[in-house]
């Protein structure tokens, strides 16, 4: 495994001593260095504190010595203890809020990985119906108070192959949202292939948020993600993106990265992307495919761990420069730990937000589909209680082991459901190593460009 020639020695190095201090040693505190001022991270509320001399010295050893007591001690004599942000209760039975349609479960590509089964979902392959997109509209809507707001999402396989349905389901959620005096957003995942120049002008109207997959430039993209008889896509993809890339305002187009061991070369990536002109760029490492493809060990992680922090430097860089550089998972996590997000879950999946078939079933999201460990009723009965309130229990990262032993348990809310059931906690060291790092690029950034706007 080789870093390519973008990154330094210096990244790896400095990757290397991320990912031994963010090892976890308490679950009620982590130390950050590396700033002008050390942090303290309390996970109760995701609070970060500057700490310095004395006490800095002595949290720090009874870390390194497990002494929970004589840390727990400290914390209530420097004033950091506090009642619990999160307790052991789960959600029960919330408002929904959010639905992705398998609008289209069938493809016209042939991706090495595809979590989907070549779009149809391990069955046959079909699209859904007008009736059912405008039934699972009302099931969003119904519910929904005066003054709030719902998104819904399309999703496939690949949607554009039922186009006609798509624009009939969207008009209909307008109209129906000025009825109820609700807002609704909309946002579609593409592969781009067949996107046209009247889709741009639609989704220009309708303020969509357009991610297209992409996993590289040129053929490096084409070696995961090939037509269904092995002709490349990324020159058709391109020369179809360009009216979308040229109307962006109300629209906003991004790039979706799904990373595998063949594709690490993230910076050069994102340098490019951004340089054509997306909204954003985001990086996904896949953990888990339907034929075991293309999937992320360890060693891959460690060496997506380096070029992730490469691509926060040059980020760090930029925003110096007071230039704008759309690296989605930076801005993702800067943004939470500025807000000290701190919640039980890692989405709103199987609560406030579900995945809907052609056939009419919900699912905890759209990676649940046709999957049965993620159902949650269907159209015609809406949604099962019973299912989602024991997912919910269930799920609830108190509930998850070893997270109730990790500092990041409440910025990470476990992990992503559906790759944790069917692949366990690959991830977790990675995922501590990143949110470590960018806590750090928060400290200086908070302190070198103070009021940079994300």
């Amino acid at each position: 495994m080789h870093l390519t020639a973008e990154i330094e020695p210096a990244v790896s190095r400095l990757a290397g001593t991320i990912a031994t201090q963010s090892r976890p040693k308490s679950p009620s505190a982590h130390l950050i260095k590396g700033g002008r001022q050390s942090q303290l991270f309390i996970p109760n509320g995701s609070r970060l504190y500057a700490v310095a001399g004395d006490i800095e010295q002595r949290i720090s050893r009874a870390l390194d010595a497990g002494d929970e007591a004589e840390l727990q001690d400290l914390l209530v004599r420097c004033g950091l203890s506090a009642p619990d942000y999160v307790d052991s209760t789960p959600l029960e039975s919330p408002r929904l809020y959010a639905l992705s349609l398998a609008i289209a479960q069938k493809c016209n590509m042939g991706c090495t990985y595809c979590y989907a089964d070549q779009g149809s979902f391990g069955g046959q392959a079909k699209s859904m119906s007008l009736e059912t997109a405008l039934r699972a509209i009302d099931l969003l809507m119904d519910e929904c108070p005066e003054g709030e707001k719902v998104q819904l999402t399309f999703l496939g396989g690949e949607p554009l192959a039922n186009r006609k349905a798509l624009t009939e389901a969207t008009a209909y959620a307008v109209s129906k949202a000025e009825k109820k005096k609700i807002k609704v957003g909309f946002s579609i995942t593409t592969n781009g292939t067949m996107v046209t120049e009247a889709d741009a002008g639609f989704f220009e109207e309708y303020g969509f948020a357009v991610t297209v997959s992409l996993d590289g430039i040129g053929k490096s993209h084409d070696l995961q993600r090939p037509m269904k008889g092995g002709k490349g896509s990324f020159d058709l993809i391109m020369k179809n993106l360009g009216p979308l890339l040229a109307m962006q305002g109300k629209m906003q187009v991004s790039a979706r990265v799904t990373v595998t061991p063949r594709n690490l070369d993230l910076p050069v990536m994102l340098d490019e992307f951004i340089r054509m002109g997306f909204h954003s760029v985001g990086f996904s490492p896949l953990l888990r495919s339907m034929n075991g493809r293309d999937e992320m060990g360890k060693e891959e992680l460690s060496v997506l761990l380096e070029n992730m922090i490469a691509c926060g430097l040059n980020f760090e860089k930029s925003v110096l420069a007071g230039k704008r550089y759309p690296f989605l998972n930076m801005v993702n996590a800067l943004k939470e730990i500025s807000k000290g997000t701190h919640r039980p879950y890692p989405c709103g999946a199987g609560a406030g937000y579900m995945g809907v078939s052609a056939d009419e079933e919900l699912f905890a999201c759209h990676r649940f589909v046709n999957e049965d460990e993620g159902k949650m009723g269907n159209l015609s009965d809406g949604i099962d209680a019973t299912l989602q309130n024991n997912w919910l229990s269930s799920r609830h990262v108190g509930n998850q082991s070893p997270c109730t032993q990790c500092w990041a348990r409440y910025l990470c809310g476990g992990g992503c459901h559906h790759e944790v059931i069917a692949k366990g906690r690959l991830s977790c060291d990675y995922i501590r190593a990143w949110l470590h790092y960018t806590i750090q690029a928060h400290e200086r950034l908070s302190r070198l460009a103070p009021g940079w706007n994300m």
